[in-house]
């Protein structure tokens, strides 16, 4: 059964999710793919719930599903104060946890279809408190914890595409 933190989501209070590198729809840049600069995004979060306990941010590939039999995990990064909403280009959270994705590497892993264009998901979730789990879990069983320990307060996502020729790895 999917968790919260799965598949597309509905907007939940008024929370946003913007970038300054892209809109939503809309291309991302190069730098942002696992065979070029592997960065993510500056992402900024605007109107998080005055009593959030902390933010969860997640990226995922649904459309890689036809390829590899699931949506591919990029990034999630948990436990972040919620007064962080300036997240910067190549972040690396000291004040949250960063957990393993696809690659099987902790923190980011950026876009690397193997080929056409796959559309990847920025999902932001406020919680009423902090999740407390060690980095070594997968998104799954965040999504999980999340939804047996916390309640989710504000949700939005933000959609980049990103295509093979952009760079890839196989």
């Amino acid at each position: 059964m999917p968790t919260p933190v799965e598949g597309t989501i509905d907007q939940r209070g008024d929370m946003t999710v913007t970038s300054p590198a892209f809109d939503d729809g809309s291309r991302m840049p190069d730098y942002v793919g696992y065979a070029n600069d592997n960065d993510n995004p500056a992402l900024q979060i605007t109107d998080v719930p005055a009593d959030a306990g902390s933010l969860v941010i997640v990226m995922d590939d649904p459309s890689a599903e036809d390829i590899v039999g699931h949506t591919w995990d990029h990034w999630f990064v948990f436990d972040i104060p919620p007064t962080e909403t300036e997240i910067p280009r190549d972040w690396t959270p000291d004040t949250a946890t960063a957990g393993y994705n696809d690659f099987v590497e902790q923190g980011y892993g950026g876009p690397s279809p193997p080929e056409g264009e796959n559309q990847y998901v920025f999902k932001v979730f406020a919680l009423d408190q902090m999740v407390e789990y060690p980095p070594y879990i997968r998104k799954q069983r965040l999504g999980s914890a999340i939804e047996m320990d916390c309640e989710i307060l504000a949700q939005t996502q933000l959609v980049g595409r990103y295509s093979a020729d952009q760079g890839t790895i196989f």
